[in-house]
């Protein structure tokens, strides 16, 4: 098992796990780089660091956003790693455990729910906008606001008809768009 393949089973994770937008290896300005992260409605995170080695795991426990949890990404927080690496006992506090057993990945301890400080907000708030502008990089010498408007142009293309099979932007279903959706969620 390498890291890579790590990652990308903690990605699949995330997205079975309900998570609308998923990030895997992006650095934020704590210095914090997330295996993978991802984020469910109400703007709460799940975030997944990937161990393969124990030198790894104790190597991740000296980074200054581990040593003070206020600082760290995710509302709940996990180590994906293979069966075995870890008790239970050498988690810090609030973090689950996830381990990949036969190529799926099963639950061994749920994270704690409410771990992310405001300080983490921010932090995440800085690794969406920084990925948001490397999207952005890619795609000039259009805007991020004229490529989400694809849907425009394509009506404009097919006489001012939507293609079939396709709903003006307003009418699709976005639920971080939704009432509601900044409200806490319960447990």
């Amino acid at each position: 098992m390498t890291h890579p393949q790590l990652v990308a089973k903690a990605v699949e994770w995330l997205r079975a796990y309900r998570c609308g937008v998923v990030l895997s290896e992006q650095a934020c300005v704590s210095g914090e780089m997330p295996d993978a992260i991802g984020w469910k409605r109400a703007s709460h995170s799940v975030l997944i660091e990937c161990k393969i080695s124990r030198a790894d795991f104790l190597a991740d426990r000296d980074k200054p956003f581990r040593q003070k949890q206020e600082l760290g990404l995710g509302c709940e927080r996990f180590y994906l790693t293979p069966p075995a690496l870890l008790q239970l006992k050498e988690l810090p506090l609030g973090w689950g455990l996830l381990e990949l057993r036969k190529r799926k990945v099963e639950v061994v301890r749920r994270s704690a729910r409410a771990l992310r400080t405001p300080a983490g907000l921010s932090y995440e708030m800085n690794l969406l906008l920084a990925s948001l502008r490397r999207v952005e990089i890619r795609i000039e010498p259009q805007t991020i606001t004229e490529f989400l408007k694809w849907k425009n142009r394509m009506q404009q293309y097919n006489g001012g008809a939507w293609p079939t099979g396709m709903e003006p932007t307003q009418e699709e279903q976005n639920y971080f768009l939704e009432t509601g959706a900044l409200e806490p969620q319960t447990t």
